[in-house]
C-alpha cells in the first residue's frame, strides 16, 4: 500500500451512485465494505461476476481489482467505508495485521457477499440509518461489523500460522532427537517441548510421521527389542523390560502381531543365521570348529 493511502479517511461512510449500465472502480484504500441501498448490479472480476441486490453487503480485501456495474434497468446506489489495518495499531496484534495482509496477497482474490437477510446485512442496514455518523461509537460499530465479517477467515489464518510454527518446531525436534530419547519421552513432555496443546500436537504428529505418537513409540520399542534379541543373550522377559514393556504377555502379543512370530522363535531363526555367519567367518580365516 502506498504511504499516502495510509492517511486517507477510513471508518467513514461515503455514498456512491452509478448510472444504469455504468461502472464504478473503488477509490477507497484498504479493505472495502459496502451495502447496496437501491437498485441492483454486479461485482465484476476477471473470471467471475457476482450479483448484488438491494440490501446485500460486499466485503473486498485491499488490493483486489474489481469493478461494480449497475443494472441496465436502473441506477445503483450504495454506501461504503474502508478499513486500513495499518492504522489500527493498538486494536489488533501484529500477527492479526499480518494475517489480514496475507489474505490481501492471496492468489485467489478475497471477496465475500452477504445476502440482505444475513445478520451482517441487517446490522449494517440498522447502523447506516443512524444520524450521528461522526461519533466515536459509530466508528467502533463499523469496526465491529468488519470484525464479524472477517472473523472466521482471520481465526483460520491465525490458526494456520500457529499450526505451521508448531509443525516446524516438531519437525526440528524429531530431526535432532535420537530415537532412544523419543522412546523415553511421554506425550505431555513432547507437547511442552513443542509449545502446543496435546490435541494439536496429536494432529500435526500424525501429519508429519504418518502414525500416532503411541504407534511410533510401539514401533521403536519393537525395533529395540529385535535388536536386543539379535545381538544379545538376555532372556526374553529381560528384553521385554528393557524395551519398555512391563508385561511379558503384552510384549509377546505385540511382537507376534508385528513380525508374525514369537520373540523366541524370531531369535532362534536369526540366531541360527548369526551363528552360521560366525562359523563361515572363522572358516574363511582358517579356524577349525
Amino acid at each position: 500500500m502506498k504511504l499516502d493511502a495510509l492517511h486517507e479517511a477510513h471508518l467513514t461512510i461515503r455514498e456512491f451512485t452509478v448510472p444504469a449500465g455504468g461502472e464504478w472502480l473503488s477509490p477507497l484504500a484498504g479493505w472495502t465494505v459496502l451495502q447496496v441501498r437501491k437498485g441492483t448490479g454486479y461485482h465484476l472480476l476477471t473470471q467471475t461476476n457476482q450479483a448484488l441486490e438491494t440490501g446485500s453487503v460486499l466485503l473486498v480485501a485491499g488490493g483486489v481489482k474489481g469493478r461494480i456495474r449497475a443494472s441496465q434497468l436502473s441506477e445503483l446506489t450504495f454506501q461504503a467505508f474502508s478499513i486500513i489495518p495499518a492504522r489500527l495499531t493498538g486494536l489488533i496484534t501484529l500477527f492479526e495485521q499480518n494475517a489480514l495482509d496475507l489474505a490481501t496477497s492471496r492468489k485467489e482474490q478475497f471477496i465475500r457477499i452477504f445476502p440482505p437477510d444475513s445478520p451482517v446485512a441487517l446490522k449494517m442496514g440498522t447502523l447506516l440509518a443512524e444520524p450521528n455518523r461522526e461519533e466515536f461509537q459509530f466508528r467502533l460499530k463499523l469496526l465491529q461489523i468488519f470484525a464479524e465479517m472477517i472473523g472466521n477467515e482471520l481465526e483460520q489464518t491465525v490458526a494456520d500460522g500457529e499450526s505451521s510454527a508448531a509443525r516446524n518446531r516438531l519437525q526440528l525436534l524429531l530431526k535432532q532427537t535420537p530415537a532412544s530419547e523419543l522412546l523415553e519421552m511421554n506425550f505431555d513432555e513432547l507437547a511442552q517441548r513443542t509449545h502446543c496443546t496435546t490435541r494439536h500436537l496429536s494432529r500435526i504428529f500424525q501429519e508429519l510421521v504418518g502414525m500416532t505418537f503411541r504407534e511410533k513409540r510401539a514401533e521403536l520399542r519393537l525395533a529395540r527389542a529385535r535388536e536386543l534379541l539379535a545381538t544379545g543373550n538376555s532372556k526374553v522377559v529381560d528384553v521385554a523390560l528393557e524395551s519398555g514393556y512391563k508385561s511379558l504377555s503384552l510384549f509377546n502379543l505385540m511382537f507376534s502381531r508385528r513380525y508374525g512370530t514369537s520373540p523366541g522363535k524370531w531369535r532362534q531363526k536369526n540366531g541360527s543365521q548369526k551363528k552360521l555367519l560366525t562359523v563361515n567367518m572363522k572358516r574363511s580365516r582358517g579356524y577349525k570348529n
